[in-house]
């Protein structure tokens, strides 16, 4: 649920507020059949979910809501000046901190599911892994430097575009040799995208071979993993996920250096409107 709010709040920056927020009022329905699709339940877990993920996002919508309209009267206030990569990154930690919220808020829910998972279920998600992986390779582990610099300048764009309206030559070329400078590697995050299924894995194999460990232990061991998920431990993907978010905190504060006093404006009012939708989504 985590992820899928993530998405949209991310669509909240792209496109249009009126199906934001028919997702959003739709999410128990969407986030079941998302995770339906990795595990295939059964009518009892069905059940389950369902009523796990309904009541998570009334907490959600009643706790969290608020701190995200908070959020988005400071980015619009921000988005009328000159911002500095550090406020960028420190907006960024602040969203990052309410996703991880709703995530250890899910645990006692995700601790009852995994400790119910059959292993036909296990071979599903596997299978599942082996199908992402196999499209993530398509996408772009196939893809020369070149291309994968292409493709990221072409989303890039897209997402400014929409946000600030059309950017001219100078912008764009900016644009361009930030994504040429940029230490992203698909390979890199391949790797990274396979540890943590294989850390998924293991941790459902070992509450499956343990029917009888305490509901406390088993949350725990959950907690680990959310833990790790959202602030690695030191390695080589933590210093390179800190680069990353460095590098777009930079990049996010330079380009808006680049924008005009008009451009700066429409992307103010834009997440206004987000914060008027988000106040309406507060209602129960």
């Amino acid at each position: 649920m985590a992820r899928i709010i993530g998405a949209l709040l991310l669509a909240f920056v792209l496109g249009g507020c009126s199906a934001v927020r028919l997702a959003y009022n739709n999410l128990p329905e969407i986030s079941y059949w998302w995770l339906d699709g990795y595990l295939d339940f059964d009518g009892a877990q069905s059940l389950q979910v369902k009523a796990a993920l309904a009541g998570l996002q009334e907490w959600h919508r009643r706790e969290e809501l608020p701190r995200f309209v908070a959020l988005a009267g400071q980015a619009r206030d921000l988005a009328r000046g000159d911002i500095s990569a550090a406020q960028v990154c420190a907006l960024s930690e602040a969203v990052q901190a309410r996703l991880l919220a709703l995530a250890v808020r899910a645990e006692p829910e995700a601790t009852t599911l995994a400790q119910s998972l059959s292993p036909a279920q296990m071979q599903v998600l596997e299978r599942k892994f082996t199908r992402i992986n196999g499209e993530f390779r398509r996408e772009w582990l196939r893809l020369l430097p070149a291309e994968v610099q292409d493709k990221r300048y072409d989303t890039f764009l897209d997402r400014y575009e929409d946000f600030y309206g059309p950017l001219d030559a100078r912008q764009r070329e900016l644009l361009r040799q930030l994504v040429r400078q940029s230490a992203f590697s698909p390979q890199k995050l391949d790797n990274v995208r396979r540890a943590r299924q294989t850390d998924v894995m293991a941790l459902l194999r070992g509450l499956q071979q343990q029917p009888g460990l305490p509901a406390a232990e088993a949350q725990q061991r959950v907690h680990a993993l959310v833990m790790r998920v959202f602030e690695p431990p030191p390695g080589e993907w933590r210093t390179q996920q800190d680069a990353l978010t460095q590098e777009g905190c930079r990049n996010t504060a330079q380009l808006h250096a680049a924008m005009s006093p008009a451009q700066r404006e429409r992307a103010a009012q834009r997440i206004e409107g987000y914060r008027q939708d988000l106040i309406a989504l507060t209602a129960p």
